[in-house]
C-alpha cells in the first residue's frame, strides 16, 4: 500500500477499514480513456477510485474508495466501471461491498460515457440488494445523481464536519440558501432525510462499519453472523420496566453482554431500529419510544407514544432488510394509537400499510414482547399475532386492546355518572385490555415478568431456528 506519509486519503481510509496488511488492489493501473478537452494531457491514476478487497475481523469485504486528489473524484467512464467491476466480483463471491465516498460528481469531459457508466453502476446496486449488504460512508461531496448510491445500499454513514449528501445543493433550492438550512449537512440528512444510519469523525465512521460488518450475514444465503456468547443466557434484566419508554436501553439489556447497534439514530426517534445478540446470534429489533435518554440520564426528546409515519417507514425498511438476509426479528411494542397532525395525515395511511405488509411479508423467525400500551390498529401493525409473529409475550402491566380503559367506559356508557364510568373502566380494563384477556383468546402465548425477558426471548428463538415458511407464489409485491 505503500508510506502512509504519501499515501492519499482514499488509500488511508482503506487502510484503517480493513485488517492490516489484507488489502488487495484491482485495477490500480486503469486511467481515463478519453480525449476531449485535452483529457489525455490529465493524470488520473486509477482514474480517482481505489478499488479491491480485503478483510474485516476475517470476513471477506470489496472496497472502493474514491480519490478526491483525482479531479476532485469525479467519476469518468473507466471509474464507474472500476465499481461495477467490484460489484460483480462481490455478487459472485457473497461478500459484502463498502463504499468510501468523497466525490465532485461527474465528470464534465466524459458526459455520455460517465453517464452510461454511472447507469451501469445503479443497475448493479439494484441487482446485488437482497443478495449481498451494501454500505455506504460519505467523507466529502456526494451531490446529485451520486445520491441515489446511499440510498440504492443498506447503511449510510456520514462525516459530521465535512460530508455533504444532496440531490440540489441547498443554493439550488428556491427560497434556500446554505447558511439559512444547510440541506446537505450530516445533521440534517441524518434527522429528516431517513437516509442516514449515524455520523461522526471519520474513525468512528470507519470503526461503525466493522461492528456493522461483524453484526451481518456475509450474504442472502450464507450466515456468518454467530459469535460465541459469554453472557448468561438466563441473566435477568433488572430494572428493564424503567427502559419502558426508552427502549434502546430496554434492548441493550436484553441483549448479550449489552451490544447494541442502532441505525438511523437520530431519524425519526419515536421509532428504534437496530441489531442486538441473543446467545451470539444476530436479531434485528424493532420497538416503539416515547422518551429519549442521553448518557447523564436527561431527557432529551419526548414522544406521545403514537406510530408515527416517518417511524412506521423506518420500521418498515429496517424488517425488509432482516427478512432478505433471514435475520430474526424482535419487537417490543408499546404503542397507544395513529399519530394525529397533518403531516402525518398525509403519509402515515401508507406508512403503517408498508409497515404492516413488511412484517407479514417476512418469513424469518419474529417474536414480539408487549411491555406497555398495545392500542388498536397501531398494535396490530407492530407485529402482533394477528400478522404472523410467531411468540408474543407480554408483561403483566401491559394493556392490550382497543383504548385506554377509562375512555372505553366513558364512550359506552357516556351519560353515567362518575362513579359508574369508574367502575366500568376497571370492568373493561379487566375483562378487555389486560394482557391475561388476550392470552385467554390465544393473541398472547405467554405473561412473563420484565426480568425475564431475555431468558424468554432467547428461548424463543432458539426454538424458532428451524422455521420453514412458504408465501403464495407471486412476482412480488406491490405494497
Amino acid at each position: 500500500m505503500g508510506n502512509m506519509a504519501t499515501e492519499s486519503a482514499a488509500s488511508a481510509r482503506i487502510a484503517s477499514l480493513l485488517d492490516a496488511g489484507s488489502f488487495v488492489e484491482i485495477g490500480g493501473a486503469v486511467t481515463a480513456r478519453n480525449t476531449d478537452f485535452n483529457m489525455q494531457e490529465k493524470e488520473t491514476p486509477a482514474d480517482g477510485v481505489i478499488t479491491g478487497y480485503g478483510v474485516i475481523d476475517g470476513n471477506l469485504v470489496y472496497v472502493y474508495s474514491q480519490d478526491a486528489s483525482v479531479l476532485n473524484g469525479a467519476i469518468g467512464e473507466m471509474h464507474a466501471k472500476k465499481i461495477a467491476n467490484i460489484y460483480d466480483m462481490a455478487m459472485k463471491m457473497g461478500a459484502p461491498v463498502i463504499g468510501l465516498v468523497d466525490c465532485a460528481g461527474l465528470r464534465l469531459q466524459e458526459a455520455t460515457d460517465a453517464l452510461e457508466a454511472f447507469g451501469k453502476l445503479y443497475m448493479k446496486q439494484s441487482m446485488a440488494s437482497g443478495v449481498i449488504p451494501q454500505i455506504t460512508a460519505v467523507f466529502g461531496t456526494c451531490g446529485g445523481g451520486l445520491a441515489l448510491v446511499p440510498a440504492l445500499t443498506d447503511f449510510t454513514f456520514m462525516e459530521a464536519a465535512k460530508a455533504k449528501l444532496f440531490v440540489n445543493s441547498p443554493n439550488a433550492i428556491p427560497g434556500n440558501s446554505i447558511d439559512k438550512c444547510n440541506t446537505a449537512s450530516a445533521k440534517y440528512q441524518s434527522e429528516n432525510t431517513g437516509l442516514v444510519d449515524s455520523i461522526g469523525t471519520e474513525d468512528e465512521i470507519l470503526g461503525e462499519i466493522r461492528e456493522l460488518v461483524c453484526m451481518l450475514p456475509c450474504n442472502n444465503e450464507e450466515d456468518a453472523s454467530y459469535d460465541e456468547c459469554t453472557d448468561d443466557l438466563n441473566r435477568l434484566c433488572t430494572d428493564i420496566e424503567n427502559a419502558t419508554e426508552d427502549t434502546a436501553i430496554a434492548l441493550a439489556s436484553v441483549s448479550d453482554s449489552g451490544i447494541f447497534c442502532e441505525v438511523k439514530k437520530e431519524y425519526a426517534k419515536d421509532m428504534v431500529t437496530g441489531f442486538i445478540k441473543l446467545n451470539g446470534m444476530t436479531v434485528g429489533a424493532v420497538a416503539n419510544r416515547s422518551k429519549v435518554y442521553n448518557e447523564d440520564a436527561e431527557i432529551v426528546a419526548e414522544f406521545d407514544g403514537s406510530l408515527s409515519a416517518d417511524g412506521a417507514e423506518k420500521a418498515a425498511e429496517f424488517v425488509e432488510f432482516c427478512d432478505a438476509f433471514n435475520i430474526p426479528v424482535l419487537t417490543l411494542t408499546n404503542v397507544a394509537g395513529f399519530a394525529a397532525s397533518e403531516y402525518n395525515e398525509k403519509r402515515l395511511a401508507k406508512a403503517a400499510a408498508k409497515l404492516t405488509y413488511a412484517f407479514v411479508n417476512a418469513t424469518v423467525p419474529k417474536v414480539n414482547v408487549v411491555i406497555g400500551k398495545a392500542f388498536g390498529s397501531a398494535y396490530v401493525t407492530m407485529n402482533s399475532k394477528s400478522l404472523g409473529a410467531d411468540m408474543v409475550y407480554a408483561w403483566p402491566d401491559a394493556e392490550i386492546g382497543m383504548m385506554d380503559s377509562s375512555l372505553a367506559a366513558k364512550i359506552m356508557y357516556a351519560d353515567a355518572d362518575a362513579a359508574t364510568i369508574k367502575e366500568k373502566a376497571a370492568e373493561y380494563k379487566e375483562l378487555q385490555s389486560s394482557p391475561l384477556s388476550a392470552a385467554r383468546r390465544g393473541y398472547v402465548d405467554t405473561i412473563i415478568e420484565p426480568v425475564d425477558t431475555r431468558k424468554y426471548v432467547i428461548g424463543a428463538f432458539e426454538m424458532l431456528f428451524t422455521k420453514r415458511e412458504d408465501r403464495p407464489m407471486k412476482k412480488h409485491g406491490t405494497v
